[in-house]
């Protein structure tokens, strides 16, 4: 199947139920489409990302780390690939397109090239790349405003799809940046910005 519109790329990673895995070389056709969905996310959706080096430091990374993404790079990813769920590979369909493939030959072999550069990629974590000061992002809002209006860390976590000591390390680094001394002041400070979502997603 071939589909040349980023989204129709969207569609059907719109599809995922389970987990998404993404290897960028940060280079079109694959890799202008929207890499972390955050309706999937918020569905338990995990992601595992690959990019080049060269890319670690951009604020693409970061906000995919943020939003919950594995993310991790290498010196060189050398195909661009998205694999859903496992049965189905998006590949480069050139000059343009993008082919998407069912048959398990083609998934599995995709799916051992993922696996053999991730085990010796380094993964980019969220307070790396959070930086110390600006705005909370969406990922961040959504947390706050669960935490503020009286969700406990577990149910926080099983909202948003992320794991308790996830929603603790974000939580940490908010009260960093906000020179909050509880979380109670930070969430405080970010009400008075007006930093909280109308409703937690």
């Amino acid at each position: 199947m071939n589909t040349s519109e980023p989204g129709g790329i969207e569609a059907i990673l719109a599809s995922a139920v389970s987990e998404v895995l993404v290897m960028s070389t940060g280079s079109a056709p694959i890799g202008q489409f929207r890499a972390v969905d955050r309706e999937n996310l918020a569905r338990g959706v995990r992601y595992r990302v690959l990019f080049p080096d060269s890319m670690r430091l951009t604020t693409r990374l970061s906000r995919m780390a943020l939003a919950g993404a594995a993310v991790r790079t290498n010196v060189e990813i050398p195909v661009e690939a998205i694999v859903i769920d496992g049965t189905t590979a998006l590949l480069p369909n050139h000059p343009t397109g993008v082919a998407a493939f069912r048959l398990p030959g083609v998934v599995t072999a995709t799916l051992e090239l993922f696996g053999w550069i991730w085990s010796s990629a380094v993964p980019l974590t969220p307070v790396e790349e959070a930086g110390d000061d600006g705005p909370l992002t969406w990922r961040e809002r959504d947390l706050m405003t669960l935490l503020y209006t009286g969700h406990t860390d577990e149910s926080a976590a099983m909202k948003l799809g992320i794991s308790v000591r996830t929603v603790r390390r974000m939580v940490a680094d908010i009260m960093n940046r906000l020179g909050a001394r509880s979380r109670f002041q930070a969430g405080a400070k970010a009400a008075g910005q007006g930093w909280l979502m109308a409703r937690a997603s």
